[in-house]
């Protein structure tokens, strides 16, 4: 190979360029062997002694974390094979990453995960309801994988992002919120056709983000999910809304706020409108209904509604175990807020 041609790297291959290690590294791990060679100690800001270890010091996660988002073939298979030698002491550090607000980061600690089979889905949720730490598309996908452990969250959220990347093309800036929520609308019930299952409401395959990108249908609540998803992507202001009996997306931002029905293709409402919508439902409206729903009830939510689709349904294996979601989601706050 010809000197440009080794000089062909980029920024991360220069700064893992290869030496040859002076031991041998058959008598080591392959990610002890790969970073004694690949990470020279003049370009290794984390340096760490190569130590087999069964638990991960702060060097060591500092370490791990600068290499993780390599998507370099050489870097992702050494990098698997030290997490499976260390086995699940590893988990715990990679599921706080997939609660990190670094999506990128995020999506890599997710695959680790998914590959190494790791971890019990269901214990997972559990422990993402004790953390109190909740963010809306971590928990929807955790809560998604208690029923489908094969779930990809990275191509869930490569969906997400090709969506806001069609809506990034078509916003002509300066455009207003809802300029841009009439996008959105173009892009996700037109373009990509999305819509509400009314035909099959209480199928529980409508409250899975995965299904509900898959199969580009829902019910209120999922829908808003995915429409708050894309708006976080394009850094819409946009908060959920539960509603009595329906689920929504508003906006705040203005003087007077707007909202958003994603289940009705994205009908444009202001307050008046809602407050008629309910009482054509026999609700009686107050001011708190248009409030902003907090992230740990949309999730607790989506589980009472996955307690009754799936009553419904005669599954109660999974009825109960959507009722020990929402019990966990009751408990954690009551034990908070006492």
């Amino acid at each position: 190979m010809g000197t440009s041609a080794k000089n062909a790297k980029t920024p991360r291959a220069r700064k893992l360029s290869c030496r040859a290690g002076s031991q041998n590294p058959a008598a080591r791990s392959p990610f002890t062997a790969f970073l004694s060679s690949a990470l020279p100690h003049a370009k290794n800001p984390f340096r760490i002694p190569i130590v087999e270890t069964a638990s991960l010091s702060p060097v060591q996660k500092a370490s791990l974390l600068s290499l993780l988002d390599d998507t370099s073939p050489s870097v992702r298979r050494a990098l698997l094979a030290h997490f499976a030698e260390l086995g699940p002491v590893v988990a715990p550090f990679l599921q706080e990453i997939t609660r990190s607000p670094n999506r990128l980061l995020a999506r890599h600690a997710a695959w680790f995960l998914e590959s190494l089979k790791f971890t019990d889905p269901v214990a997972e949720f559990r422990t993402f309801i004790q953390s109190l730490h909740y963010e809306l598309e971590t928990g929807a996908l955790l809560l998604a994988r208690t029923v489908n452990p094969r779930l990809d969250a990275g191509e869930c959220r490569q969906q997400l992002d090709a969506i806001a990347a069609r809506c990034t093309e078509l916003i002509a800036e300066p455009a207003t919120v809802r300029e841009k929520c009439r996008i959105m609308n173009r892009v996700l019930f037109h373009e990509w056709g999305f819509r509400g299952n009314v035909e099959h409401y209480t199928d529980p395959r409508n409250s899975f983000i995965d299904e509900v990108l898959t199969r580009r249908q829902g019910i209120p609540i999922s829908l808003s999910l995915v429409y708050l998803l894309v708006a976080r992507r394009l850094d819409l202001p946009l908060e959920p809304v539960g509603l009595p009996g329906h689920f929504i997306v508003g906006c705040y931002a203005d003087a007077s706020p707007f909202f958003v029905d994603p289940f009705d293709r994205g009908l444009f409402r202001d307050a008046d409108e809602i407050y008629a919508l309910l009482r054509a439902n026999q609700l009686d409206p107050k001011p708190t209904d248009l409030m902003p729903t907090s992230v740990r009830e949309v999730l607790c939510r989506a589980c009472r509604n996955l307690v009754n689709h799936y009553t419904a349904g005669g599954d109660l294996e999974h009825a109960q175990l959507f009722t020990s979601f929402v019990d966990e989601f009751e408990a954690t706050f009551a034990r908070e807020s006492a």
